[in-house]
């Protein structure tokens, strides 16, 4: 029983660290969600120098005011049918930790919809 407790104890933790401000977006008519803090911004589609040997994915990177930033492209990645790109369609820079420190990538998006306060036990888990 105080293991049960724990591991709810656990989840709840978890849903409350989850809980805040969301940049939503589509993918496929889909929408997603993305920790505000971690977007640095959003940008329009524009050319991307293709990178070789990369992953379908890595759509290649671009040069944002001086630094060369990666992108991928979600659609792609998770595995979804490529399509055109539109006016609609944009990139979100965020910044990631890793290891070695932070870095920022490029993501391209259908279309970025709005910010949201989202609940934690509204969040669904990332799929495997």
């Amino acid at each position: 029983m105080t293991e049960q407790v724990e591991t709810m104890d656990q989840a709840v933790k978890a849903m409350g660290e989850r809980e805040g401000k969301y940049l939503t977006f589509t993918l496929a008519n889909e929408e997603y969600g993305i920790g505000i803090l971690k977007i640095k911004e959003i940008i329009g589609m524009m050319p991307v120098t293709p990178v070789p040997q990369t992953p379908e994915f890595v759509k290649g990177v671009i040069n944002l005011r001086g630094k060369v930033i990666p992108v991928v492209d979600l659609r792609l990645r998770f595995g979804m049918e490529s399509i055109d790109y539109t006016e609609r369609t944009c990139i979100i820079v965020v910044e990631i930790g890793t290891q070695a420190g932070t870095v920022q990538i490029g993501i391209v998006v259908d279309s970025v919809s709005e910010v949201l306060n989202i609940k934690g036990e509204d969040i669904e888990d990332t799929p495997t």
